[in-house]
C-alpha cells in the first residue's frame, strides 16, 4: 500500500517512516512524485481544519491515499502567535532561522517564568474525495532566549519541553519521538491507521 504525506519535507517524511516502521506501507513525499503537485493553501482557523484540507486536496489530487498534517508554536506572551502561522511567520518564503529570529525577538524582555509555550499537530488521513480521519497530539513547554541544537526543524532549536533540559533540536530523533506533539499525534495516527486502514475489526473500514 502507498501512503502519500502531503509535503516536501523530507524530515517529516522520515519521522512517519519511523512511526510506521513494519507495517505493510511504502511512505512517499510529494517530492517523490513524477509529477509536481501545485500547493494546497492553508487558509484554515484551526490546524486540524488545514491538516484535513491538505489531505483531502492531495489525495484527490494523486489518487493516493493521504496523510497531511499541520503543525505550529503557540506562545502564550504572544496571544498564542505565531499558531496557525507557524511556518509563514516571518514571511511566505518558509525560512526556520527568520521565523525563530522574529520569535525570540518579540519575546525579548519576556523572563523565563512567563515563555510558556506548545506545540500542535494535527494530523489528518484522506483519501480521494474523503476524509478518513483526524488525531491530534500537543507538548507544552518554554521558550528559550536562543537557539540550542542542529538536529530537527522548524521551531526546535528555541523550544523545551516540560520536564526537560534539552531542546528538540539537543534530542535524538527517538528521543524526541516520545516526547513531542508530532510524536504523539503520530502514535495516535499508527492505532487508527491499523484499525481503520488495516481492517483490523476494532475499527472496520466504512464508505
Amino acid at each position: 500500500m502507498k501512503l502519500l504525506v502531503g509535503t516536501h519535507n523530507e524530515k517529516k517524511g522520515a519521522e512517519l517512516r519511523r512511526l510506521l516502521k513494519g507495517l505493510p506501507v511504502t511512505v512517499l513525499t510529494l517530492s517523490e512524485l513524477p509529477e509536481k503537485i501545485p500547493g494546497c493553501e492553508e487558509t484554515g482557523e484551526t490546524f486540524l481544519e488545514n491538516a484535513s484540507a491538505k489531505a483531502i486536496y492531495y489525495a484527490s489530487e494523486t489518487g493516493l491515499l493521504c496523510v497531511a498534517d499541520d503543525s505550529g508554536l503557540c506562545v502564550d506572551a504572544l496571544n498564542g502567535e505565531p499558531g496557525v502561522k507557524s511556518a509563514r511567520y516571518a514571511g511566505p518564503e518558509q525560512n526556520d532561522a527568520a521565523n525563530i529570529a522574529l520569535l525570540l525577538e518579540r519575546m525579548k524582555g519576556v523572563p523565563s517564568e512567563e515563555r510558556d509555550a506548545h506545540f500542535v499537530c494535527a494530523i489528518a488521513l484522506a483519501k480521494p474525495g474523503k476524509l478518513l480521519f483526524t488525531v491530534q497530539g500537543v507538548c507544552y513547554g518554554q521558550i528559550t532566549f536562543e537557539p540550542r541544537g542542529d538536529n530537527g526543524f522548524g521551531y526546535d532549536p528555541v523550544f523545551v519541553p516540560h520536564n526537560r533540559t534539552q531542546t528538540f533540536a539537543e534530542m535524538k530523533p527517538e528521543e524526541k519521538d516520545k516526547v513531542s506533539h508530532r510524536g504523539r499525534a503520530l502514535l495516535a495516527f499508527r492505532d487508527r491507521f491499523i484499525h481503520f486502514v488495516l481492517n483490523v475489526k476494532k475499527h472496520p473500514t466504512s464508505d
